[in-house]
């Protein structure tokens, strides 16, 4: 879901001259930009890195639920798969900003009792020292699907269409918590042209770059991550 947003917004940005869209399936989008790569086990990427150099950024947006999963394979898609991709395209393209979207409550000290945030910020702290020029950890709330995106995950999306009608209200009452595909893709895209001024990003400076990417605010000032 959050890809399709990202690519969305990617493939409207003027300054954004080529895309690569990667994973399993093709998106089903035809574009003058856009060019893809299907491959069938994203584990195994390397066969393809001729293909994945050149490239100025990354948007990770591939992710899995962990309702119903053991720590093993949710560890397997979460951690091995990202750093898998990362170090390969951290190999390729030493210039390339990469923005991993994790999600909001992950724990950084990697020694909490729920599962899935443990994995995801050893997931984050791996990423942040793969030799990038820059990398950005998002970790957005709530989010809205807009312009046609939806989660293939069933039961996540009924939630997303139950709570959607009360979207603003909730934008309203806890900014700090809740975003949209489109947002997350435009601020993708600032913090590609212009740095965070941190390396983990929650949804309130999801909401700073969004701004300074649809000109309603300056934008934060940069800083990298450490290689």
């Amino acid at each position: 879901m959050v890809g399709q947003g990202a690519l969305r917004e990617c493939l409207l940005a003027q300054d954004v001259e080529r895309v690569l869209a990667v994973g399993r399936s093709p998106t089903g989008r035809r574009h003058e930009k856009l060019e893809e790569l299907v491959v069938a086990d994203l584990h195994d990427l390397a066969s393809h890195a001729t293909v994945l150099a050149g490239y100025d950024a990354c948007f990770f947006c591939l992710g899995a639920s962990s309702a119903g999963m053991d720590e093993k394979s949710y560890r397997r898609l979460t951690y091995d798969l990202t750093l898998s991709a990362a170090t390969l395209l951290a190999r390729s393209n030493p210039r390339m900003t990469f923005v991993y979207v994790s999600g909001a409550g992950t724990d950084s000290t990697e020694r909490g009792r729920v599962m899935w945030a443990r994995v995801k910020g050893e997931t984050e702290n791996a990423l942040l020292r793969l030799p990038f020029k820059a990398a950005y950890m998002f970790r957005p709330g709530f989010i809205q699907p807009l312009h046609g995106a939806r989660s293939r995950t069933a039961w996540i999306g009924a939630l997303y269409a139950l709570l959607g009608p009360i979207f603003p209200l909730l934008d309203r009452l806890a900014p700090k918590s809740v975003t949209t595909t489109e947002r997350l893709g435009l601020a993708m895209l600032e913090v590609a042209r212009s740095g965070a001024a941190t390396p983990v990003v929650e949804t309130r400076g999801i909401d700073q770059l969004w701004r300074a990417a649809s000109g309603r605010a300056p934008a934060p000032p940069r800083a990298h991550s450490k290689g």
